[in-house]
């Protein structure tokens, strides 16, 4: 049986993190913004070199701040916020801004300050990938992409891509990359391809 990875994809309101996980999902873009207001968990399965994972993907409304790391003050405020449910068990973080908004750069930033303030001491890493969306407004874009990817890389020690999930680039990229970096069996090649697994089990959504 395979284990089920478990991924969180957090990011400020509007900055297209719900339209990520339905591109990568669906293979679908809606220019409407319809914000997120309740935690969704979607079960889909892919296909990597060969080998299938299943996927946990939960896409959070925004928070205001990220459970505390205490014991047993976590579990209490976790389960209290359904938003914040099952938020501090993840294998990985996706955290999303928008390249033509400087606050939710800012956002990201706290978020991920958070998530190392409340990591239990020696326990391993979570993996946490950076992501700015919406790059095919690039014109409007507030922080020089040189600027932010150094600053994830060598500083923050995380992954860094850019994507645009209305015209679906970069989208399979950056969920093979998390795979990847969650360590999975023989994930680690070079030339990694990544398709769904059947019909992607398209009606497995749950909204908490």
């Amino acid at each position: 049986m395979v284990a089920t990875v478990k991924i969180a994809v957090l990011g400020a309101q509007g900055v297209g993190k719900s339209a990520i996980v339905r591109q990568f999902l669906y293979n679908e873009f809606s220019e409407v913004c319809v914000p997120t207001t309740a935690r969704r968990v979607y079960l889909p399965a892919v296909v990597m070199n060969g080998h299938v994972h299943d996927l946990q993907i939960m896409d959070f409304p925004p928070i205001t701040a990220f459970p505390p790391g205490l014991i047993p003050l976590c579990t209490l405020q976790e389960w209290a916020d359904v938003c914040c449910r099952g938020l501090r068990s993840v294998h990985a973080y996706i955290l999303v801004y928008d390249i033509c908004c400087f606050d939710s750069f800012e956002y990201i930033k706290t978020i991920r300050q958070q998530i190392l303030e409340t990591r239990v001491i020696g326990t391993s890493e979570t993996p946490i990938i950076i992501v700015g969306n919406k790059r095919d407004l690039q014109r409007g874009r507030v922080i020089p992409r040189w600027n932010v990817s150094n600053l994830v890389k060598k500083t923050w020690k995380c992954g860094y891509i850019e994507c645009s999930a209305k015209y679906n680039w970069h989208i399979l990229l950056l969920f093979s990359e998390l795979l990847k970096s969650v360590g999975c069996a023989r994930c680690k090649h070079v030339h990694t391809t990544i398709r769904f697994q059947g019909a992607l089990r398209r009606n497995r959504c749950t909204i908490m």
